[in-house]
């Protein structure tokens, strides 16, 4: 079977780029999800070029799941937890009390979301070179 791992980095690339253009045209809520999505699909981009599959959506369980020869470090880990928030309640105005989603994210948050899915994209490109 062929790898399809470079097709889900490439996709992993290219939501970051719709993360960074959301951030920029004050689409938080979605900046923050694409960043997620982007930070998903790079590491199982990374599972599958060791010839594993990956299933879910936890990035911060996905990173852990690598094999034992890559060393992830810990605060990549946690920012991935970060990113991990997103996933969900920025979509769906009944994950927060009151409010749409647009209304619970801003600057800060995808700032921070588009940084730290920048960092776990480039982690994987390094380690699948």
């Amino acid at each position: 079977m062929v790898s399809r791992a470079k097709d889900w980095f490439n996709q992993a690339v290219r939501d970051l780029e719709h993360a960074e253009d959301s951030r920029k045209a004050g689409r938080h809520e979605w900046a923050c999800f694409a960043a997620q999505q982007g930070a998903e699909k790079a590491v199982k981009a990374l599972h599958l070029s060791f010839g594993q599959e990956a299933w879910g959506h936890v990035v911060a369980r996905l990173l852990q799941e690598l094999p034992e020869n890559i060393t992830v470090p810990k605060e990549l880990v946690e920012k991935a937890r970060v990113l991990d928030n997103f996933y969900i309640p920025a979509r769906y105005p009944n994950s927060h009390p009151s409010g749409a989603p647009f209304e619970h994210y801003g600057p800060l948050q995808s700032e921070d979301a588009v940084s730290y899915a920048r960092e776990i994209i480039e982690f994987v490109r390094v380690q699948m070179a």
